[in-house]
């Protein structure tokens, strides 16, 4: 074949016509057409690899010198890239928040790319911005459910914004307190507002120390990244201790208010909508009053579970988002669309101009340009894949995907707790949550022992659950993550679990009873699990 030359010609070529259709690339294509789960199970390799390995082939730091033919570098791709990646597809992958796509978002992220259209600005997207709009309305509308002449009015107002479209959760969360931050250190008289004037003079004007963020230890990082990119410190996200999983709303009130005494300002309480370690949801309606008492913004990171809102059955466990002032919500967890679809939205439309910006060459002032609201500037047409999704799917397929998956959970939690070497450790809310290796008998001595002997046998049931993760991860068959937790039952000391996600359509209650089973084979083989069954008898009673 030769090699590909350096030519107007054959560049040309590259932008306008594909290789003929038996070309690797074009084989690639119809592969992933035909059925994407085959492909992935053809092509991602489960055998052990480790990153080092995989690091060379990606060593080379200088630029290609001369060009090579796609379908070369699509082989190069399937044994480099693509044979070393997460078959996220798998039904027995059930360690994280991400899952199987459905096919047709396959086509339309062709068409969506083929298009490439920025969304900043109506000049080079034009449709798409109207698009992004209406689908912000509608997860505006599944959230707070306002009137219909609401809708009318602010949907296409140059004015206004229900929210703003983003990469995911991190830049929603930074959105959404980048607008608490803005509008709560506003302009007023004698002050130009923090926006233009900055921390330094908001803090001398308010008569303020700091500016601080609170949530439970269950908040996302990306809280942690907030506070840090706005300027308020990483010292000033207060974290509150969280053994049931969730925030405490007297806590919250009375820490909010040492704070404050303390010469400082709240600047929000965010609650969460389905946390990212077990899916607990934050007790949302009481935490809405303690913001009013503290006179502080209140945001819900929703970015998990904002999708139950689609369930009639279950959407009652986020009761009290409606009262939020801002709310995350990822489409590419629990929505089935691809990674790069957050929403920050907003209960106030118009509270997005406490960020506006323009720009003569781009943002002009009176246009309906996203980008003037937006933390990102230049951004893809992700709210296509939103909007498609929600029509094909609909209200009432979501609920269906939904029901299923916490129903699931519950399913998997019952099995977890029927058999003897296993513990749960919490109980799912949504449909994530956590368990772990505790051979038969030990959990009942552990309730009566003392302190000491709690800690020593929770640092080998520690070491147990970590080796039993690696192998079970390593053998390739299937895939739980791991954390770890406080617990009320242990108080000084937090333990390691076993973490489930179950959100992929695909994962059988056969799988899940095998993904258990290979657990308890892999414990079992092991030293350690032996030696915690001599033990169990051993044990002083508190």
């Amino acid at each position: 074949m030769g090699e590909a030359q350096v030519s107007l010609e054959h560049l040309f070529r590259v932008f306008t016509k594909p290789e003929h259709k038996d070309s690797k690339m074009a084989q690639i294509e119809q592969h992933l057409s035909d059925n994407i789960l085959d492909f992935l199970s053809q092509h991602v390799v489960t055998k052990k690899t480790s990153l080092e390995e995989i690091e060379k082939d990606f060593s080379d730091s200088k630029v290609p010198e001369s060009p090579e033919f796609v379908s070369t570098h699509a082989e190069s791709l399937l044994d480099k890239l693509v044979a070393h990646s997460v078959n996220t597809y798998s039904p027995t992958f059930i360690g994280h928040m991400t899952s199987a796509l459905p096919y047709f978002h396959l086509p339309l992220s062709k068409l969506m790319v083929g298009l490439n259209q920025n969304l900043v600005k109506i000049e080079t997207s034009k449709a798409f911005t109207p698009l992004e709009r209406q689908v912000l309305g509608m997860m505006h509308n599944l959230v707070y459910d306002e009137s219909k002449d609401f809708y009318d009015s602010h949907l296409h107002s140059a004015k206004r914004s229900l929210g703003a479209f983003c990469s995911g959760g991190t830049i929603a969360n930074i959105t959404a307190l980048w607008v608490a931050r803005n509008k709560i250190l506003g302009p007023q008289e004698g002050f130009a507002g923090v926006a233009k004037a900055g921390l330094a003079a908001a803090y001398r004007f308010h008569d303020i120390n700091h500016l601080g963020v609170m949530c439970s230890k269950r908040g996302h990082y990306s809280l942690s990244k907030a506070v840090d990119a706005l300027g308020l410190g990483r010292d000033q996200l207060l974290s509150l201790p969280a053994p049931n999983q969730t925030l405490d709303p007297e806590k919250a009130l009375a820490a909010g208010k040492r704070y404050q005494e303390e010469g400082n300002k709240l600047l929000a309480i965010v609650g969460v909508g389905g946390t990212t370690e077990t899916g607990h949801v934050d007790p949302l309606n009481e935490l809405a009053d303690v913001a009013k008492e503290l006179g502080c913004w209140f945001h819900v990171d929703a970015a998990w579970g904002g999708a139950t809102l689609f369930s009639s059955q279950y959407k009652h466990r986020l009761k009290g988002i409606e009262r939020a002032d801002s709310v995350t919500i990822d489409a590419h967890k629990q929505m089935y669309v691809p990674m790069g679809a957050g929403m920050a939205l907003f209960k106030n439309p118009e509270d997005a101009n406490a960020v506006r910006h323009h720009a003569q060459y781009i943002l002009r002032a009176g246009s309906k340009d996203l980008g003037a609201t937006t933390l990102e500037g230049s951004r893809n047409g992700m709210a296509m894949m939103v909007y498609s999704a929600m029509h094909i799917f609909g209200r009432r397929g979501y609920e269906l995907l939904i029901d299923r998956s916490i129903e699931k959970a519950g399913t998997f939690a019952d099995m977890i707790a029927k058999h003897p070497d296993f513990e749960l450790t919490t109980s799912p809310t949504l449909s994530l949550l956590t368990y772990r290796v505790c051979p038969a008998g030990l959990q009942e001595k552990l309730k009566h022992a003392d302190e000491a002997t709690k800690d020593k046998i929770n640092e080998k049931l520690d070491r147990l659950t970590v080796i039993v993760q690696k192998q079970q991860r390593e053998a390739g068959k299937s895939f739980v993550s791991r954390t770890r937790l406080e617990a009320p039952e242990y108080p000084t000391n937090c333990i390691t679990v076993f973490r489930v996600v179950l959100a992929n359509p695909l994962t059988s209650t056969q799988d899940l009873r095998n993904i258990l089973n290979e657990q308890h084979v892999i414990a079992t083989g092991t030293k350690l699990y032996k030696e915690l069954v001599k033990i169990i008898v051993t044990i002083p009673v508190a």
